[in-house]
């Protein structure tokens, strides 16, 4: 018989647990709260073991940081190995081979055909606010377009370009100027692909003309907005507006990228070509690494010394990216996602006929969610049920996350080195959580 992955010794959290999370309180900024009051001590796998011997499974993956699972031994190595050689020179004052490794097999990876560039940063959202700079530099336009329910990141215009209010926006006005978000199109709530594009293209009329747009920045698959994946006619209709217009497409892949939806990057899944990708997360297994890659013509165009920084492209987290790079490979990890989400799928569908709270069931791959309503007639969202799924499934030794503008989703983000027997457990878990929550 197999043995069970999750071990509870102590009530979540445990009493260092509690400990710890005390003298937090009085060390730490109020406002970084923690969804899951438990301590890590180690964590292999998708295995997190806290500080009072408590073994967890993790379907959060640190927000979809560990596509290659934690602490793999691979990526650990070459973290040790690099960091034994040297930490830190600055690319820009003296260069490192490492780095170039990187941007070679991420251009050749790359969603789209022809030559390519690639340089490196630290968050996602330094790698989104590059994309721009690198866009308006290319085209010597001001404006950029992004869309509702979308996140790109917290620093001043990746937050302007970020999609929801509460908590993000609050009192950090003004934002970046030259920002306008338009309806992303979605088969559950809408609008539909038709309406998405009108609204756009009326937008191209009403509030910027299209030779003052620099690019159309967007995630395939929403991450932060509830998983929600793009239709395919939207994505193919805003290819061929930027054609029509020379607007730079930028594909934000920093949740939806390295192999989660069962190709490397979820824009495969469309028949289209990006301009530039963002990348960052599974990169480099949560080390602080992101980039952006791009056709060579727009990544060529800035000037001297207009993108860099101190710290991007460390090479130590270069060093994790590429052993990252070759555990996808190795462990033929698309592949598994593919295989792992017809299971996850199955089983939530399971569960949408089972709870009528389940108003849908969506992704692509093993990037996937469920959507949590009062009613699946008036589709009112329902985080309070969201909330309590998450408690319940922790307290039975699963961690899951939250997702979506309303926080009414629950969205799957496991390593994908993830075992059957493991995943089963988990979607056990999950199962009884879902029961304990919405009895009734």
């Amino acid at each position: 018989m197999t043995s069970s992955a999750i071990q509870l010794v102590s009530k979540i959290p445990g009493p260092r647990s509690r400990e710890i999370m005390a003298r937090k309180e009085s060390a730490v900024a109020a406002p970084m709260t923690v969804q899951a009051p438990l301590v890590v001590d180690s964590a292999l796998g998708v295995v997190v073991t806290d500080v009072d011997g408590n073994r967890l499974l993790d379907l959060t993956g640190g927000i979809g940081c560990l596509a290659v699972g934690h602490a793999h031994p691979h990526v650990v190595e070459a973290v040790r190995e690099q960091a034994g050689r040297f930490l830190h020179t600055d690319f820009a004052v003296v260069p490192y081979e490492i780095y170039t490794t990187v941007a070679e097999r991420l251009v050749a990876a790359a969603p789209f055909g022809g030559p390519g560039r690639a340089v490196f940063f630290n968050s996602g959202a330094e790698a989104v606010e590059n994309a721009v700079k690198i866009a308006r530099l290319a085209t010597k336009r001001p404006a950029v377009i992004a869309f509702e329910g979308g996140f790109h990141g917290r620093t001043l215009l990746a937050l302007t370009m970020t999609s929801k209010a509460n908590p993000y926006k609050i009192g950090l006005g003004p934002l970046a100027p030259a920002v306008y978000h338009l309806p992303y199109a979605q088969d559950y709530r809408g609008p539909s692909s038709a309406e998405a594009l009108a609204a756009l293209e009326r937008a191209l009329v009403t509030q910027v003309a299209p030779a003052e747009v620099a690019a159309i920045v967007i995630e395939p698959i929403q991450g932060e907005g509830g998983f929600v994946p793009a239709p395919k006619e939207f994505l193919q209709g805003l290819r061929e507006i930027c054609d029509k217009h020379g607007i730079v497409f930028v594909a934000d892949e920093v949740q939806s990228g390295f192999g989660r939806t069962g190709a490397m990057f979820a824009i495969e899944h469309y028949g289209i070509e990006p301009d530039l990708v963002v990348v960052a997360k599974s990169l480099a297994s949560g080390l602080p690494l992101s980039g952006v890659l791009g056709k060579a013509e727009i990544m060529d165009a800035p000037h001297e010394g207009a993108i860099g920084g101190t710290y991007s492209g460390n090479p130590v987290c270069l060093a994790a990216a590429n052993a990252v790079l070759d555990v996808i490979e190795g462990e033929n990890l698309v592949e598994r996602a593919k295989v792992l989400g017809e299971i996850l799928l199955a089983r939530m569908q399971a569960w949408q006929d089972r709870f009528e709270q389940i108003g849908d069931v969506r992704g692509i791959g093993s990037m996937l969610a469920i959507e949590l309503v009062k009613s699946r007639e008036t589709k009112e969202p329902a985080p309070e049920l969201a909330t309590r799924v998450i408690e319940e499934s922790l307290q039975r030794g699963l961690l899951l996350l939250k997702a979506g503008l309303y926080g009414n989703c629950v969205r799957v983000l496991t390593p994908l080195v993830i075992t059957d027997e493991e995943l089963e457990e988990a979607l056990d878990v999950w199962e009884e959580a879902l029961g304990a929550a919405l009895a009734g």
